[in-house]
């Protein structure tokens, strides 16, 4: 299976996957990395690991949809049959959503439903939970919304500062989004409405 890795920064997602590749924990190869930014330190990361990259600004574009056919273009030339949003900066558009129904994940920094957007680890810490931690989900026409593939908690301490917790859950995530994307690779995730089965 071809896989393609939508990045807009460091690409420590990215760096994780690359190495669960190399080691054959994923059996599936990363035949392109795309970027909105093209001083994503991630491109430097992909071409130091052979990967080629595809980048493409929104500036010029009219739509979010216009924007995305571009890049649809460039995914079907390399034949990608799941897309891995690790830091990608831009929500991707309904046309494009459809045409990769649950073959799109994304990594989400909390526990789903709670602390959805791009400051969660702020916003949970702030609110003062004991608990936060990592979601990897299916993307759908909705902000941080699709069914749910896998979680895992993580105990805010009360000597956590905003960093200390920072690095517990992206260590988790670097952990738990190349499980998710082996499961998807060897075929074990079902969707059946908003639940997710994974099969042994």
């Amino acid at each position: 299976m071809n896989i393609a890795v939508f990045v807009s920064g460091n690409g420590t997602n990215l760096e994780a996957i690359i190495d669960a590749v190399s080691s054959g924990k994923i059996k599936a190869k990363i035949r392109l990395v795309v970027s909105d930014n093209k001083n994503a330190y991630a491109l430097t990361k992909a071409k130091n690991a052979g990967i080629e990259t595809f980048v493409l600004s929104p500036k010029g574009f009219s739509s979010r949809e216009d924007y995305d056919k571009e890049i649809m273009k460039e995914l079907e030339k390399k034949d990608i049959g799941l897309i891995v949003l690790a830091g990608f900066m831009r929500l991707v558009s309904t046309p494009f959503i459809k045409k990769y129904k649950n073959k799109i994940l994304n990594v989400h920094p909390a526990l789903l439903p709670s602390f959805k957007g791009t400051h969660s680890i702020k916003d949970a810490f702030l609110y003062g939970v004991k608990k936060t931690g990592v979601t990897v989900h299916f993307v759908d026409a909705k902000l941080d919304h699709g069914p749910i593939i896998l979680q895992e908690s993580v105990k805010v301490e009360e000597r956590d500062t905003l960093e200390t917790l920072e690095a517990k859950i992206h260590k988790i995530e670097h952990r738990l989004y190349p499980e998710a994307i082996r499961l998807f690779t060897e075929g074990k995730l079902k969707v059946e409405n908003r639940k997710v089965k994974i099969e042994s």
